[in-house]
């Protein structure tokens, strides 16, 4: 029987579902989630997933990370069971990550790395990325987000021949049941819409400011803005609506469950992403998926792949309030069937980009990872790896 490629996520949440059960259609496979409930974000419990088999390294932990030996143990014990012809990692600097790699080199595992690293994402110290290079040598094949992940891979001295691109899908098909407008007709299309977690990066406060900007300069005929999700800085923006005089027009619409978003989506005329930091954006793949125009900040990681300017949406600089306003006036002005092309640009773009490419592009990089040399860590690598285990957030 042949061995599993193993996926190590985590937490497995409705995303990382759908791509798993497309590699499960081309073969054996299993996904190693090491909790189920996480203090970031407030998916619903995912009990039993279809179409693959998950094993959960600790049931029992709900938010708290478990202590290192425990996770070496529990994530060792798990990796020797399974035996499998390669594991795919996400990243290089959560010790679960670190911890996966070091079992693939004293196996002789090809490890392939998943990775939505940008160099745009923060600042870049040099001698944290010679100390990147160096562990980057270390896996054999990658899957990372698009143009710029493949870009900073290569800077970082990942050979080319051993990149693929689409770890950053979601399930389309979730999305596109329902038309813009379809639940509430088209009165319901005259808003924005930003889905994201109320953190600073997310930039909220100068969306905001450019909403106000835009709102005068629309006057009667401006929309709403629905900022669906929730966060520490709910209360900040909560207070700067009333002091732009934005409590009638913005609605902050907490988090919303996978289930409940293509409702949420079709009820909206176009999204916007203002992000200052943003390795990808899947929202902004289901916005796509929905049939919606996009305004996506030029610093988000699928900005290049995903936004055809002019014809399914715009990128802007997320420091340019101005600019925001105006690309949001231009949205809002246009004719219904104009506003319509180009969210049918947005399907057809993001179609490219779904479970199915996770899976064969996956494959494609385990097939890589097989063909090539294992790498060779030496004792320096290995007194490296172990550091940064056990310093993982000097190093991301």
């Amino acid at each position: 029987m042949e061995r599993p490629i193993a996926v190590i996520f985590h937490r497995y949440g409705p995303y990382h579902c759908a791509r798993l059960r497309a590699v499960a259609r081309r073969g054996p496979a299993i996904g190693i989630e090491i909790v189920r409930k996480d203090a970031i974000y407030q998916w619903d419990v995912i009990e039993r997933p279809d179409g693959f088999r998950r094993v959960t390294l600790f049931p029992e932990i709900e938010g708290n990370q478990p202590s290192l030996g425990q996770l070496r143990r529990r994530l060792y014990s798990c990796l020797d069971s399974e035996q499998p012809r390669a594991v795919a990692i996400p990243g290089w600097s959560a010790p679960y990550a670190l911890l996966a790699l070091s079992w693939c080199l004293h196996t002789a595992t090809p490890a392939v790395l998943m990775s939505d690293s940008t160099r745009l994402d923060k600042p870049r110290p040099f001698v944290a990325e010679r100390v990147k290079r160096r562990l980057l040598r270390l896996y054999s094949a990658a899957l990372v987000g698009g143009s710029r992940h493949i870009h900073y891979c290569r800077e970082l001295g990942f050979p080319e021949t051993a990149l693929r691109v689409g770890v950053d899908v979601v399930d389309n098909a979730h999305f596109t049941h329902l038309q813009p407008g379809g639940e509430a007709g088209q009165t319901a299309l005259r808003s924005f819409l930003v889905c994201c977690r109320l953190v600073p990066v997310k930039n909220l406060p100068r969306l905001l400011e450019a909403y106000a900007r835009y709102r005068r300069a629309a006057g009667s005929t401006s929309w709403d803005l629905v900022i669906a999700g929730d966060g520490p800085a709910r209360d900040k923006l909560a207070g700067l609506m009333t002091a732009l005089h934005l409590n009638g027009s913005v609605r902050l619409a907490g988090f919303v469950q996978y289930d409940e978003l293509p409702a949420l989506y079709a009820r909206a005329g176009a999204f916007i992403l203002p992000s200052v930091s943003e390795p990808w954006g899947l929202v902004v793949n289901e916005a796509m998926a929905s049939g919606l125009p996009v305004l996506v900040s030029n610093r988000c990681g699928c900005a290049p792949d995903l936004v055809e300017v002019g014809r399914n949406g715009f990128t802007f600089d997320p420091y340019d309030t101005e600019q925001l306003a105006g690309i949001m006036l231009r949205i809002s002005t246009m004719s219904d069937a104009e506003r319509a092309a180009m969210g049918q640009a947005s399907r057809e773009i993001i179609g490219r980009w779904t479970p199915e490419t996770f899976a064969a592009n996956l494959m494609k990089a385990v097939e890589v990872a097989l063909a090539v040399a294992r790498p060779k860590a030496t004792l320096l690598d290995r007194a490296l790896l172990s550091a940064l285990i056990y310093r993982p957030r000097t190093f991301r």
